[in-house]
């Protein structure tokens, strides 16, 4: 029986190209070879009998304790029975750039490691490979010391290690072995595009595998310069976030999985292997803060050659080469997770029209353009016709930062975004980093959007802003309004909106539904939002002791490894959607950013002798 396996109990590891998870129970659940967006080759976390594993674990009931070693993206599982005790470590290989010579290995490696720690224990290995969803007719076959092979067309994919292997008739493979305290067993799973592959031996080989890996880990790990309250977390969020980075590219995914549910039974099940522009301003936010400047110019290299790409429109999201995702299709075969259908890849919501788009893509090139102290003459150009764009196409209705797949209307937050996107423009401009743009007509235009936000998306009986122009819901995106500089953080209108937006959206000590409708529904509370709850308090829209309760409140959501998927069931505390979600573990870092700068204000201002006050600055007409 393969049993129950749930989202929040999986653990990541990845190699800049590509991500598993290994569950609790040491099964390695979920794993697309060669590229994130790639045909599963095992997924039994789609459908737990067609889906495919590889389970390593002892055949006696264990207890498990899991961790990944320090600053790094090792995970080690322990297993204690009434034996022993055997740890598991699991990596896929990583080779920095930098090393020379580079070693010959395969395209992609898994790495599995059985270590003997006390006593005896008996081990089983169940290999199930299940290409491309299950859909595929594939070959296994003995090779007898080069292991055992699987051949798909062109590609190979070959398991070994010094254990014997029995193939089944039903495509799978075995193995029981005994571990004794002092023992290693390896074994290894190696992906190459074509035949002849590179193999890598069992043993020696493995050793110099596990130490390179860690030590590229722990050497990016290294470049953190967040020391501020809560280091750890904000250290795994960021290993985290970096393994979702494809290297090739510099491209961030949302997750590196599709259709694990919102609702568990229900249809929210959508495809998160891609890049979503939303995400763009606070991703590189979090890289710089985090001191990774490095990371944040790949992310925003990938950012501009995929906007240039489909120029004047920018899509809402692109693969990791910035190229349009496949169409998106249902995978009737699979059951789903605990029957959560339909299970969906690629993703239809790249065709929606989403301003906020636009807001986002200047944002994050403004970072690096103000970081950099120069923007290049291409750079000028692209940015003067989103400009252009967003001047000529702000009225319009869109589907939101939640991609609404109803009828299009007029979101707050995407004019926001769209006043944001000039603002960003015109700051350029004042800095002297951006010449050439008509910055009459760009300043006009951010008017028009500021006086029709504060006449027609506030609702004065309510004292807050609301979802859409003329409405009377609330929306947690309207946190992020001082995020863009619309209004201060501490703005009467802000205060009054965060204070309806806790009594409606608030559904546990922190955690946050992202709109009403959510609410009505009873979908999980959404991570991201709930971190922009605490940093909306620490950046002025509260105290930084409330910022810090919140903070902490939502932090408790997370995994026994500090991963967190998209949203968390309020009732349960279950990790809900696409896991590990980018999106939350981004939230987290900048909240905590904005808490270590907070505390770090209010130490400043208290060692200062006090002074006469001076009058306050006068606010430009943009409400700045």
């Amino acid at each position: 029986m393969h049993g129950r396996t749930d989202i929040g109990a999986h653990a990541l590891i990845g190699d800049g190209r590509s991500a598993a998870l290994v569950a609790a129970d040491g099964s390695i659940d979920w794993l697309c070879w060669p590229r994130f967006d790639s045909p599963a080759l095992f997924a039994r976390l789609l459908d737990a009998e067609r889906g495919g594993r590889w389970t390593i674990a002892p055949t006696e009931p264990a207890v498990v304790r899991r961790h990944y070693l320090e600053s790094s993206n090792v995970l080690v599982t322990s297993f204690r029975t009434a034996t022993g005790r055997v740890s598991l470590t699991d990596l896929m290989a990583v080779v920095d750039d930098r090393e020379r010579p580079q070693p010959m290995l395969p395209e992609h490696l898994l790495v599995r490691r059985l270590r003997g720690e006390v006593g005896e224990v008996e081990v089983e290995v169940v290999f199930e490979p299940r290409p491309e969803f299950g859909r595929a007719a594939f070959r296994m076959r003995d090779a007898g010391v080069l292991g055992v092979r699987i051949e798909l067309g062109a590609q190979l994919a070959t398991l070994r290690s010094h254990v014997p292997v029995q193939i089944r008739d039903d495509g799978s493979a075995t193995a029981v072995v005994r571990v004794r305290a002092g023992e290693v067993v390896d074994f290894c799973l190696s992906w190459d595009g074509s035949a002849p592959g590179v193999l890598v031996e069992p043993g020696a080989a493995i050793d110099a595998i596990v130490e390179r890996t860690n030590a590229f880990w722990r050497g990016w790990a290294r470049g953190v310069t967040y020391e501020g309250p809560w280091r750890s977390a904000v250290l795994r969020s960021a290993l985290t976030v970096k393994l979702l980075e494809y290297a090739p590219s510099g491209a961030v995914i949302a997750a590196p999985t599709t259709s694990l549910p919102e609702r568990i039974g229900g249809d929210l099940n959508w495809d998160y292997r891609y890049c979503w522009l939303r995400d763009a301003a606070f991703t590189t936010c979090a890289l710089f803060g985090l001191g990774q400047a490095d990371d944040a110019a790949a992310f925003c290299g990938w950012l501009l050659h995929a906007t240039r790409e489909t120029l004047p429109r920018v899509r809402v999201l692109y693969d990791v080469f910035g190229r349009a995702p496949v169409d998106e299709r249902e995978l009737p075969e699979l059951a789903g997770h605990l029957g959560s259908r339909p299970v969906r890849i690629g993703n239809a919501a790249a065709d929606q029209v989403q301003l906020d788009v636009y807001g986002e893509t200047i944002d994050a090139i403004a970072q690096l353009a103000i970081h950099d102290g120069a923007i290049d003459r291409a750079t000028r150009k692209l940015l003067r016709e989103l400009g252009d764009f967003v001047c000529g196409n702000w009225r319009r209705p869109d589907q939101g930062i939640w991609e609404d797949r109803g009828p299009a209307r007029h979101y707050t937050h995407s004019r926001v975004l769209c006043w944001a996107a000039l603002d960003r423009l015109l700051d350029l401009h004042t800095r002297g980093l951006l010449d050439g743009i008509p910055v009459d007509r760009f300043a006009a235009h951010r008017a028009c959007i500021r006086t029709e936000v504060e006449t027609r998306a506030f609702d004065r009986r309510l004292g807050s802003y609301v979802d859409a122009l003329d409405g009377h819901g609330v929306d947690a995106s309207l946190l992020l309004m001082p995020w863009y500089r619309f209004h201060p953080w501490s703005h009467p209108r802000m205060r009054g909106t965060f204070e309806l937006m806790r009594r409606r959206l608030e559904v546990a000590p922190g955690l946050w539904y992202r709109d009403e409708r959510a609410a009505r529904v009873r979908e999980g509370a959404f991570g991201i939002c709930s971190f922009w709850a605490a940093e909306f308090l620490a950046a002025g829209g509260g105290t930084l002791d409330e910022a810090r309760a919140q903070f902490e409140a939502t932090l408790r959501h997370g995994n026994d490894l500090g991963l967190f998927g998209e949203e968390t069931d309020p009732v349960t505390g279950a990790a809900l959607g696409n896991f590990p979600q980018a999106y939350t573990h981004v939230g987290l870092v900048n909240a905590a950013l904005a808490i270590a700068e907070r505390t770090r204000l209010e130490s400043t201002r208290s060692r200062e002798v006090p002074r006469a006050p001076t009058p306050a600055p006068v606010l430009a007409a943009e409400g700045r």
